[in-house]
């Protein structure tokens, strides 16, 4: 959700802005211009990211890039194993000159969250995040404290078969919009990699903001404007209904799972300066929005089938729309 003050930019500006930022990231994290994008277009459609990878690839390094390009205030937490859910969202504490609790915020209140390691702390710790990621809020004692727009988790995490990991559960996985890897650079891409940091001369890299919060926020009103004609919308339907059908699956992508490639999509669409959907932009994010929300049948694990297989193959068999038809849902189709 977007603040109603902010005025939305065209997505013509939108493209631009979304390009320069991408640029600024790719300046540090080199040669994962795809995997930026979907980041990227997850922080536009309001969502929060799963960046989920081997260790030393880039995960923690792209989230602080990312905040450091759009302004955002941002905090990072560590989880361990020790991690207390008021560690997460804030405690209160007595202050002995008032002679009262005060309420002390966590890390949690903040524009970007890097919620780094995210399935090495236990479920408790981990549901702590549930209620601020759905909600945009935060519940303590009994009290609830509203967090200031934008919010956005971006949560890092190594494969669970590591050791000393907690998976995170089907309800969780479900609040983050799209999970994202990133895989081994090139021979290339590592050498350049080192070339950086041997120009650079320090361990650190600084990135100058492109945008600020508000403008962010005029980005992510920009969604609002962008067309989604039937036979697209429908499309969408049909590929996340199709995931609960396919015969390896136990349980399908839920109704949050179309919604996300509907945002997404429409994210696509302004990244690339248009404002209305193609079939291509929801095939572009169908396998990271949809492929974590999907639980395969247990003999599908031990023949080492891949969720994202089964996306591409939804995606393979149900037939994209070539239509041209005009929306009918109201206010879709400005006239222009």
């Amino acid at each position: 959700m977007t603040d109603a003050s902010v005025e939305a930019l065209p997505p013509y500006e939108v493209g631009r802005l979304a390009g320069a930022v991408l640029d600024s990231v790719g300046s540090v994290v080199v040669g994962k211009r795809e995997s930026l994008e979907l980041v990227l277009a997850g922080i536009l459609a309001g969502g929060h990211v799963l960046l989920e990878d081997l260790p030393g690839l880039g995960k923690t390094l792209t989230a602080r890039c990312f905040a450091q390009s759009l302004g955002l205030d941002f905090r990072r937490l560590q989880f361990t194993p020790d991690l207390l859910p008021a560690d997460v969202t804030g405690s209160f504490l007595y202050d002995q000159r008032k002679g009262d609790f005060a309420f002390r915020a966590g890390p949690v209140f903040t524009n970007m969250l890097l919620a780094d390691e995210i399935n090495r702390t236990p479920p408790k710790t981990q549901a702590a995040l549930l209620e601020a990621m759905q909600e945009k809020q935060v519940s303590v004692e009994g009290v609830t404290y509203r967090l200031d727009p934008p919010f956005h988790v971006l949560a890092t995490a190594n494969p669970i078969e590591y050791e000393g990991t907690y998976p995170l559960p089907e309800a969780q996985l479900d609040r983050f919009m799209l999970r994202v890897s990133f895989g081994y650079p090139t021979q290339d891409e590592e050498w350049e990699v080192l070339r950086r940091r041997m120009s650079r001369r320090q361990e650190e890299s600084q990135l100058a903001p492109v945008v600020d919060a508000r403008r962010l926020m005029a980005m992510q009103a920009a969604l609002e404007q962008v067309v989604v004609e039937d036979s697209i919308g429908r499309y969408i339907v049909s590929l996340a209904s199709a995931t609960r059908d396919h015969a390896s699956v136990l349980v399908g992508s839920s109704p949050r799972g179309s919604l996300a490639l509907l945002l997404l999509a429409r994210a696509r669409a302004v990244m690339a300066g248009r404002d209305f959907v193609v079939p291509e932009d929801v095939k572009d994010v169908a396998v990271p929005a949809l492929a974590h929300r999907i639980t395969l049948r247990p003999e599908m694990w031990l023949r080492r089938v891949d969720p994202a297989f089964v996306v591409q193959e939804v995606l393979q068999a149900v037939p994209a729309p070539a239509s041209g038809a005009l929306p009918t849902y109201a206010g879709g189709y400005s006239g222009q």
